[in-house]
């Protein structure tokens, strides 16, 4: 195998490294997003990522870099390398076990540094691979950038949503949960009296003015207002 064969084969376990690394990182912060459309892409993105891995390390086993000791002494030491990158670009909300608008938003602007940081490491192995002729490899390395751009439009496309969460729920006054006061029993009584009192004021009012009559000394009667 020639150095630049051996070089591809040392970047794709470091790219399996990394993968294996960012599905616990992802799982981790699906635990701690609430439900939506980042979260969604996030969920989908867990699969996509352990799907990464796996043809990775299959693509590793047919250049017979799983079975090449040099490789597999330096393995331990890549697979440290990959940890290392995907606890660098964790969200701090995973790290510090912090909730709330404001750490979804940055846990969401540190994953799309990551995924920019993925895009990198592929595209360099794929340029590699094609200048020793390994064309399979680097079509899987072009194959796996095009899910990781994805994941990055997706991921600024969710940005909007999650700083408008950030300005409703953090920075504009939440509207007050006390429930309205009821009326007590003294000023529901009095209320009531005033209500009766006014229903009897209408009555006589409809009633109009009482008539009297009385009778004059030669035996008539007459009617008085």
């Amino acid at each position: 195998m020639t150095h630049a064969a051996q070089k591809v084969v040392q970047y794709l376990r470091e790219a399996h490294a990394t993968e294996q690394a960012l599905v616990r990182v992802l799982q981790s912060q699906i635990a701690t997003t609430p439900r939506g459309g980042y979260r969604n892409g996030l969920e989908s993105h867990l699969l996509e990522t352990r799907a990464h891995a796996e043809r990775v390390q299959r693509r590793l086993s047919e250049l017979g870099g799983a079975r090449n000791p040099l490789t597999l002494a330096t393995g331990l030491v890549q697979t440290l390398v990959g940890a290392a990158f995907a606890l660098a670009a964790a969200p701090l909300h995973v790290v510090r076990g912090t909730d709330g608008e404001d750490q979804v938003l940055k846990g969401a602007r540190e994953t799309c540094a990551r995924e920019a940081l993925e895009i990198a490491m592929y595209t360099s192995i794929e340029r590699l691979a094609r200048s020793v002729g390994d064309t399979t490899t680097a079509s899987l390395a072009s194959s796996i950038r095009v899910d990781e751009q994805r994941m990055l439009d997706r991921l600024i496309g969710e940005l909007p949503t999650l700083a408008d969460d950030v300005l409703n729920g953090e920075v504009l006054p939440r509207p007050s949960k006390r429930p309205p006061e009821r009326p007590s029993r003294t000023a529901a009584s009095n209320g009531g009296d005033a209500r009766n009192a006014a229903r009897k004021a209408t009555r006589r009012g409809n009633a109009g003015p009482k008539r009297t009559t009385r009778r004059t000394a030669g035996g008539g009667s007459v009617r008085a207002a």
